[in-house]
């Protein structure tokens, strides 16, 4: 081959070569243009990408960083950029359009669905007014945010990434929303969830709203769920608020994940609580049978009230448990959900995480004093409780109630008195017996009367039978008869005694 050939041949190959790096070149970038490039140094203000032209783009170290200020990629990443500005000596890459640009670069920016970046100068009737590539434009509150907004002034002043979604009039109608672009974020961050998370798995959040049923916890960037109020705390009398706030960091365990039934987005159940010990695990040293505690009352019950005596540990006060001093017909006119009580460990079962309290031991007894406060003979004054078909009941201490005997009444001088009392009247009376065994007083008028009936009703008891009948038909000798009363020596003559005052 002569040597013309070859350098035929040689300046072929050159122009081939040289068309081929052309045209696989970006050298003719345009402000707009979306390109994918490989991060190739980290300087630290800014991050030099390799966007296949002669000269190197460059963005800015703060676009590529995380909420904390972390960098969130490295030398030999490939990052997916904006040009915004290109001349022969630079080119300037954003994560967004922004900038001089006018209305063709926002007609592109409609008719390609890029991101723009905006500022919100200021709110206006149904949304905002942005500043956009030098221009003003429109935003409905309700696309500001992915989220229902509360204070739509919190919004003004921030700038923010936003899709153009209506572009009218040759641009004098134009709307832009950032929901449109969280969404496509939280979308593609819900997706990377599911395939990196699953259930029982601990998770760093924040606190994002609280309701009465619960906290809402964000666990990934547009990734919430909702840890209820039931697995907020082992204690059942605890609120939302008084666990955690807005903005406070937590770690949560995931109990569920699973698609809405609306197809919009996840739910995902969380809890606090899990990641804590079980009160219950230390129940056995926390409390003894006999403590005297004070709990808050969480809920009553037909046939008691469930108190909590530690965050997660609640014991049952039974209805027959609540009271001493009267007779409790429903808890719920004793106490209330909330209210503070003073009980007394009756029993636990750890096994089955039951604990019997008492709030009526808790006080104390009143009848254990009752035979040395109230002695037989003593005269008393009462309050009367109710009236049966029997007698008058009559409250003489706090827990302490005697019984007033409706023939006692009768036959007392102050029949009438005694019979027009109604609850609540005071009243003096008698101390006759004391059995605080069967916790019952027996009381009397005080009358002089009253005593001989007593002795009336005692030899009534003690009156002796008839003697049995001998085999040889002859009947023995009685040792006395109450119509003789010497044969009771002096129980006799008191009664012959009592019975002329009677007559």
């Amino acid at each position: 081959m002569s040597e013309n050939n070859l350098e035929t041949n040689g300046e072929e190959s050159f122009a081939e070569l040289f068309e081929a790096y052309e045209a696989d070149s970006n050298d003719n970038l345009q402000v707009g243009d979306l390109i994918k490039g490989t991060v190739i140094s980290i300087a630290k203000d800014s991050v030099f990408v390799d966007t296949g032209a002669k000269i190197d783009g460059v963005v800015d170290r703060g676009e590529l960083t995380d909420e904390e200020g972390e960098l969130t990629v490295n030398e030999g990443d490939s990052v997916e950029l904006y040009v915004i500005k290109a001349t022969s000596s630079e080119i300037v890459l954003s994560k967004a359009m922004s900038g001089a640009g006018g209305l063709k670069m926002l007609q592109e920016a409609y008719d390609s669905k890029l991101p723009v970046e905006g500022r919100v100068a200021e709110t206006c009737k149904g949304g905002f007014r942005v500043e956009m590539m030098h221009r003003k434009v429109f935003c409905p509150v309700s696309q500001i945010d992915a989220s229902f907004v509360e204070n739509p002034e919190e919004f003004v002043g921030s700038t923010f990434n936003f899709q153009v979604i209506k572009f009218e009039e040759n641009g004098r109608n134009i709307v832009v929303s950032r929901r449109a672009i969280l969404e496509r974020e939280h979308e593609e961050a819900r997706k990377k969830f599911l395939e990196e998370v699953s259930p029982d798995a601990e998770l760093e959040g924040k606190v994002t709203k609280l309701m009465p049923f619960g906290a809402f916890v964000e666990i990934a960037p547009g990734v919430e769920g909702m840890v209820h109020v039931s697995e907020l705390s082992w204690s059942r009398n605890s609120k939302p608020e008084e666990i955690v706030q807005p903005g406070d960091e937590v770690t949560v365990k995931v109990l569920s994940i699973e698609e809405r039934k609306d197809g919009k987005g996840l739910k995902i159940g969380l809890s606090l609580k899990q990641l804590q010990d079980d009160p219950w695990n230390k129940a056995g040293e926390l409390f003894n049978s006999g403590d005297k505690v004070t709990g808050t009352v969480s809920r009553c019950a037909d046939f008691g009230v469930f108190v909590e005596i530690a965050p997660g540990i609640e014991g049952l006060v039974h209805i027959s448990e609540m009271s001493y001093t009267k007779r409790v017909m429903k808890p719920e006119d004793e106490v209330s959900p909330g209210q503070e009580v003073s009980v007394m460990v009756r029993d636990i079962d750890l096994d089955k995480r039951r604990i019997s309290l008492s709030m009526k031991d808790a006080e104390g007894d009143p009848w254990l004093d009752a035979a040395d406060t109230f002695k037989p003979g003593s005269t008393v004054e009462g309050t009367v409780e109710n009236r049966a078909e029997f007698g008058i009941f009559i409250n003489l201490a706090p827990g302490i109630t005697g019984l007033l005997p409706k023939s006692r009444i009768a036959r007392s001088e102050r029949k009438n008195e005694l019979e027009s009392l109604v609850p609540g009247s005071k009243v003096s009376v008698t101390v006759d017996e004391v059995n605080t065994a069967d916790r019952k007083i027996t009381l009397g008028t005080g009358e002089q009367n009253e005593e001989a009936d007593n002795w009336k009703e005692y030899t009534k008891a003690a009156k002796p039978k008839a003697p049995r009948e001998k085999k040889g038909g002859k009947q023995g000798k009685p040792s006395a008869s109450f119509g003789d009363t010497g044969g009771f020596g002096l129980l006799g003559d008191k009664l012959q005694e009592a019975m002329k005052k009677k007559k």
